[in-house]
């Protein structure tokens, strides 16, 4: 058979089918792991969560045989379980996390290789926010489950604890669960719009914690600002505004918790954005 008339052949390529989204977020969970930040950020969180609410909660027990009557009648136990000082150390560790997640990715240059292998981006992008959320949480309620048992633990021996049946008790540990995923979220978000590792962290930190200290509560306005921000969201929540001789503008329950949700949507479309529209 000449040339002419053998039989044209013809080359199929197969070409390789898209990544499934459980592909993705085994990737990112991979990643995240990979991540020496990751161990030493949850494991602050966790530390911190716990160490602060059993010192407080020591304090307490400590010197409840010279609190007067009235002091006691209004002793708040659920404040020593998140004491404000510990909690911005898990602030700061969970907004780290998020931060670091997406921007040592782009330091290291491994982005593009993960946009080369997967194009879509917004799954990739999606992927990251599951993981984070999903990792966040379950670190949040683990601090904040613990808190609040240690705490009232050693409370108890005095007749001082609370339950968790008490009023604005299941609130307050769910509250400070989800302030973890939230702040994770912001750092996501930013991490993904500044691109490096340190200017991240320091503009996560900035925003997180610094922020609402340039926003007073004594006048409407910069009250509306202050209590637009997770960390003063949560401190209301947990009801450790100094209550009830306070002079100044409070936030209601539901504000609060819009506050919680409407982070974690801006940061989350804020990472799906940047991701999509922004070349590495």
């Amino acid at each position: 058979m000449s040339a002419a008339t053998r039989p044209a052949r013809t080359t199929r390529r197969t070409a390789a089918p898209p990544a499934r989204f459980r592909d993705l977020l085994a990737a990112e969970w991979i990643k995240l792991w990979s991540l020496r930040s990751t161990y030493g950020s949850l494991a602050v969180i966790t530390v911190s969560a716990l160490l602060f609410s059993a010192r407080a909660a020591l304090a307490d027990h400590r010197n409840w045989p010279d609190y007067s009557a009235e002091r006691r009648a209004f002793f708040a136990p659920v404040g020593d379980a998140f004491p404000e000082e510990g909690w911005l150390f898990v602030v700061l560790a969970a907004g780290s996390v998020g931060a670091v997640m997406i921007a040592s990715e782009y330091a290291s240059g491994q982005i593009r290789t993960t946009f080369a292998a997967v194009p879509a981006r917004r799954a990739v992008a999606a992927a990251k926010v599951v993981v984070l959320a999903a990792v966040m949480t379950a670190v949040g309620a683990l601090a904040s489950g613990g808190a609040f048992w240690l705490s009232q633990a050693i409370l108890a021996d005095r007749h001082a604890g609370a339950s968790i049946a008490d009023p604005g008790a299941l609130r307050a540990v769910v509250a400070s669960a989800l302030l973890v995923p939230v702040c994770a979220l912001a750092g996501l978000g930013i991490g993904a719009l500044v691109r490096h590792t340190a200017p991240a962290i320091v503009t996560t930190t900035a925003v997180l914690l610094l922020l609402p200290l340039a926003f007073d509560t004594r006048h409407r306005w910069t009250a509306a600002v202050n209590h637009a921000q997770p960390v003063p969201a949560w401190e209301r929540l947990v009801e450790l505004v100094p209550f009830p001789n306070y002079d100044g503008w409070v936030a209601t329950i539901p504000t609060s918790w819009t506050v919680f949700a409407t982070w974690s949507l801006t940061a989350t479309l804020a990472t799906l954005i940047a991701l999509h529209h922004r070349d590495p």
